[in-house]
């Protein structure tokens, strides 16, 4: 069992960085760069996966955490805490990517624009869930309590995608249109494989990130045992 989970991890991983360094090379060599916003422009392959990315993550901490309230066990905790980790890593990446684009595309780096606000606001209720689940201890408490915030983040993700349509801003509501869209196909093949990098990528993390959580728990519950049992009272000693 270990050797097949081993594998799979091995072929996302292996999918993945032969997908990114396609994309690399599509984005920097092959796309033209854009008349209007010009080599800042490459942001975008990076920082809409990275968007993407961050609701998987927070799907699967969704799932994860609606999965331990009805069956508590390793299986649901771990895959909650997974996909807080990857939500906050590519929620990081896009809030410095944003900016950035933003700096060449509206003149200022941040603004409280609707799907800035609220993406940023997601991005903190994944950092609160893995503060509590890092430091708050391992108890049946404090497990269904970070699941309430993993199912609270979710509940945020379409006020996220809607934000645009329903309160305007500055944030673009579509990833195509005049001055900055794909109107070349290098354009769109570089963020189609974009996208499916990090779709691997994030599966590979998902999937070796649950699998470390499940055995930490079984370990830790092990010691405990141990130490129930006065077994680890010489090491102690």
């Amino acid at each position: 069992m270990k050797r097949g989970t081993d594998a799979v991890f091995s072929i996302l991983l292996l999918v993945a960085t032969g997908l990114y360094l396609a994309t690399i090379y599509f984005v920097f060599f092959l796309a033209p760069i854009e008349s209007r916003m010009g080599i800042v422009q490459k942001i975008f392959y990076f920082h809409v996966p990275a968007a993407y990315s961050m609701y998987v993550g927070a799907t699967a901490c969704f799932i994860g955490s609606v999965g331990y309230l009805i069956k508590p066990n390793d299986l649901w905790d771990g895959l909650g805490r997974a996909g807080a980790e990857v939500a906050v890593t590519f929620g990081a990446m896009v809030l410095v990517t944003g900016p950035l684009w933003a700096a060449k595309a509206w003149g200022f780096y941040w603004t409280w624009d609707p799907r800035l606000t609220t993406a940023l606001l997601s991005v903190l209720v994944y950092v609160a869930y893995l503060v509590l689940r890092g430091f708050a201890g391992d108890g049946e408490g404090e497990r269904k309590f970070a699941a309430a915030l993993g199912i609270l983040g979710a509940a945020n993700l379409p006020i996220i995608h809607f934000s645009v349509q329903k309160w305007g801003g500055q944030h673009p509501a579509v990833i195509t249109g005049k001055g900055g869209g794909l109107q070349h196909p290098d354009m769109k093949t570089a963020l189609m494989l974009s996208f499916l990098a990090f779709t691997c990528f994030v599966a590979a993390l998902l999937w070796v990130r649950t699998r470390q959580q499940m055995l930490s728990s079984r370990i830790t519950r092990a010691e405990l045992d141990a130490l129930d049992l006065g077994l680890l009272d010489g090491e102690a000693s």
